[in-house]
């Protein structure tokens, strides 16, 4: 069994309500950790199923550090295995998205149909079987055309999610949608800090103006309802059919909130980026459905597009965050929308959060740092996401001594 014995000590030693101990955001061995304990133990969402438009697309993507693939099978389904042959463990796929009718292995050429089944392995002998040496699978989810796995054995029961977010999901129609623009950003900082900042509109008014114009940047917690143009805004979604009260379990939030009087999009002016809306209900003036998935990522669906955050780690003191922009897949871009114009807002927002995410870093990284306390109010659901990842990791660290117990007890006697 690994040595946890640190870990277990910066864990237990974080005061309720403040941000975590010093080595918890900088530490390499903790780093590790969180690979395991937290990002291969839970449900990540990784795009959506217009990305896989035909037999055999794939995407060939890294989750806790380890390489999967995700490809659609030739009855039509997603599934996902790791990334790994099983002759001699080479990577079967580069990282990135592709179409193939087999999965072959560059090394010495094994090779798998797209259902995991290992077809052809040169000169192995009669007592080989091929039978026993297919992919190991990992779990797929579908959602309202959107795409999630988990490389746990036994993950997070899917079900509830699926019924409360669901719903939410589907008047934004993403099978009828396209990618219209992705966008990478490398972030000097830990991946905890970079989630917390994306928790949070404390810091909105000073450093995101913006975003100020047309999103709510005093609401508090998960957008519940304290002002008459939220409850208005509640009741006109009802008329309209449109589910979106705040539901959340421990590794999923959702709910639908109205943007700033007047504004109809989240763009630099509150007005539509898209004329061709995906969600054509209200005509299209239905707020923002913010939908958010721990440890990694957010998502606001407006009427006209869709904006997908993922915080992806990369090392203890960098982290990889990827944008998507969907609209829908009959817009036409110069025609019903300005790239430019789409993307302008999240784009600026993101390299200002960038900036606050490596500051907050270097002072973490002081010997002077200590652990403060969070707004209530202000930092609801940082409170939440750090409540979470402390809960996590504390799960994960028992079950590991539970599992060595009896090999102690057997050496002991």
């Amino acid at each position: 069994m690994a040595d946890y014995s640190r870990i277990k000590a910066a864990l237990g030693a974080r005061e309720a309500g403040h941000s975590l101990p010093q080595s918890l955001y900088n530490d390499d061995e903790v780093f590790a950790f969180d690979q395991e304990a937290i990002f291969r133990r839970t449900w990540i969402l990784i795009g959506f199923e217009i990305e896989f438009p035909a037999t055999g697309s794939y995407q060939a993507l890294h989750i806790g550090g380890a390489p999967i693939i995700v490809i659609r099978d030739r009855q039509g389904a997603l599934r996902g295995f790791h990334n790994t042959c099983r002759h001699r463990g080479a990577e079967l796929c580069a990282e990135g998205s592709g179409k193939a009718t087999r999965l072959v292995c560059p090394y010495h050429q094994w090779t798998y149909d797209l259902a995991g089944k290992l077809i052809f392995a040169g000169r192995m002998g009669d007592g080989f079987s091929p039978e026993s040496h297919g992919l190991r699978p990992i779990h797929v989810e579908t959602l309202a055309g959107t795409v999630y796995v988990c490389l746990a054995d036994s993950p997070p029961d899917f079900q509830p999610y699926r019924d409360a977010v669901g719903p939410m999901l589907e008047p934004h129609d993403f099978k009828n949608a396209k990618i219209a623009h992705e966008a990478t950003l490398l972030e000097r900082a830990n991946w905890k800090l970079v989630m917390e900042n994306a928790r949070e509109c404390y810091h909105c008014a000073g450093r995101h103006p913006e975003l100020a114009v047309t999103f709510p940047i005093y609401a508090k917690g998960n957008f519940e309802t304290v002002s008459e143009h939220e409850a208005n805004f509640e009741r006109r979604m009802v008329e309209l059919g449109l589910p979106g009260l705040p539901a959340e379990e421990n590794w999923w939030q959702a709910a639908r909130f109205p943007l700033n009087e007047g504004a109809v999009s989240m763009t630099m002016d509150g007005k539509r980026a898209v004329a061709k809306l995906m969600c054509p209900i209200g005509d299209g003036d239905i707020g923002s459905l913010r939908w958010a998935i721990e440890p990694h990522s957010f998502c606001h669906s407006t009427g006209d597009f869709t904006f997908m955050f993922t915080c992806i780690p990369l090392n203890t003191r960098e982290t990889l965050v990827l944008g998507k922009w969907l609209v829908h897949k009959d817009a036409v871009e110069g025609v019903d929308y300005d790239l430019a114009n789409l993307v302008r807002l999240w784009d600026a927002t993101n390299l200002e959060d960038r900036d606050l995410c490596e500051l907050n870093q270097r002072g973490v990284n002081s010997p002077g740092y200590v652990p403060g306390p969070y707004s209530a109010v202000a930092e609801s659901l940082v409170l939440r996401f750090v409540n979470y990842y402390v809960t996590q990791a504390k799960a994960f660290i028992a079950a590991a001594e539970a599992e060595a117990e009896p090999i102690h007890a057997i050496a002991a006697e």
